[in-house]
C-alpha cells in the first residue's frame, strides 16, 4: 500500500498480450543491451505492475510501477528505512542517488515525500533512456537524471547541498574501485548539509574483508556510523549486501534497529563499540589502493 501522500506511479510502458480468459495483459520480458551489458526487465507474476531489472543476470532493483512505495528487495528496503528517518514524514528533501538501476528509491522518495528535489547519477546512458521508455518516472516527480560517473556526477554539486546522499553503484556486480575509498568519502560529505546523512549499499562475503575495509574508510571521514546486515552475513556465512549509514550528527540508530528487525527478512544493525570492534584494525582505503568489491558467486543471484 502507498503511504499517505503518495502520487500515482508512472504509466507501465511495457508491451503484453491480452489473456481472453481473464481479461488481463500478460506483460512479456524483455531484454536488450545497455552500455554495461544486457539488460532484462522480467515481469513480478504477483504484482500487476512490479519489474525486475537485471544486468548480465544479476537483479539490480524492483519497481512497482502502480504503488512506488513499495520495496521488495531486503537492502532496498533498508534504504526505504533510511530515507523514511531522514526527516519528518512528508518533508521534502534534496537526495542524489550515486547509480540509477530502476530509479527505484527515487521513485520511493517522490512518493514518500512529494516535493523532494533529487537528481540520479549513472553513468550508463543507455540503461537510463531504456528505463524512461519501459519503466517511465511520474512526469510530477522533481528527479533530474544525468549520464556520468557517480564521482564525476557528484564532483558538480554544490557543498551542502544535500540531506542524503545515496550510493548503489554495480559495474558487473562489483562496487568500481574509485568510489571506495576516503577521497570519495571526503567529497559526500563535502556534498552533504551539515545535518545530512551518507547511506551506501555495500555487498561482500566471507571474511568480510571488503566490509570490514569500508567501515573503516567511513569512519576516517564520518563519527556516526551503524550498519545492517542479515545475520547470516554478519556471521561470515553467506555473501550478501549490507547497507552502511554515517552521518556528522548522531543517528536514529535505535528506530533504524527495530525497523530492520521487523522486516519480513530481520536483518541486524550494528553501532559504537561493536561495529569499531567488527573492523578489526582494517586499513582506511584511499585512491591509491582501492579496488573494487570483490566479485559474488552466481549462487547469490538466486534468492535476491
Amino acid at each position: 500500500m502507498a503511504r499517505r501522500g503518495a502520487p500515482a506511479g508512472g504509466k507501465d510502458k511495457s508491451k503484453g498480450k491480452k489473456d481472453r480468459s481473464t481479461g488481463r495483459v500478460e506483460r512479456e520480458p524483455f531484454s536488450g543491451p545497455v552500455d554495461s551489458g544486457l539488460a532484462e526487465l522480467i515481469p513480478d507474476r504477483e504484482r500487476p505492475a512490479g519489474w525486475t531489472l537485471l544486468l548480465d543476470g544479476a537483479p539490480q532493483s524492483h519497481v512497482d510501477l502502480g504503488d512506488p512505495a513499495y520495496l521488495s528487495f531486503a537492502y532496498q528496503r533498508r534504504l526505504g528505512h533510511i530515507i523514511d528517518l531522514a526527516a519528518p514524514p512528508l518533508q521534502p528533501l534534496h537526495v542524489l542517488h550515486l547509480g540509477g538501476g530502476a530509479f527505484t528509491l527515487a521513485r520511493y522518495t517522490a512518493a514518500t515525500r512529494p516535493r523532494s528535489t533529487q537528481q540520479i547519477v549513472e553513468v550508463d546512458a543507455a540503461l537510463v533512456q531504456l528505463v524512461r521508455d519501459r519503466l517511465p518516472l511520474d512526469p510530477q516527480a522533481r528527479v533530474r537524471v544525468r549520464a556520468v560517473d557517480a564521482r564525476e556526477g557528484l564532483g558538480k554539486l554544490p557543498d551542502g547541498w544535500a540531506d542524503l546522499v545515496i550510493a548503489d553503484v554495480f559495474s558487473g556486480a562489483r562496487t568500481p574501485a574509485h568510489l571506495t575509498s576516503a577521497e570519495f568519502l571526503t567529497e559526500v560529505r563535502r556534498v552533504l548539509k551539515p545535518s545530512g546523512q551518507y547511506a551506501a549499499n555495500l555487498a561482500d562475503g566471507p571474511p568480510l574483508a571488503h566490509l570490514r575495509g569500508q567501515v573503516a574508510t567511513a569512519a576516517a571521514v564520518f563519527p556516526e556510523l551503524a550498519l545492517a546486515a542479515d545475520p547470516v552475513v554478519w556471521r561470515g556465512r553467506r555473501f550478501g549486501n549490507a547497507v552502511l549509514l554515517a552521518s556528522a550528527l548522531p543517528l536514529a540508530v535505535a528506530e533504524f534497529t527495530r525497523r530492520v528487525a521487523s522486516d519480513p527478512h530481520p536483518g541486524r544493525v550494528e553501532h559504537g563499540r561493536a561495529l569499531t570492534d567488527f573492523t578489526g584494525g582494517a586499513a582506511v582505503v584511499t585512491d591509491a589502493a582501492a579496488k573494487p568489491s570483490p566479485a559474488p558467486p552466481p549462487s547469490v543471484f538466486e534468492n535476491p
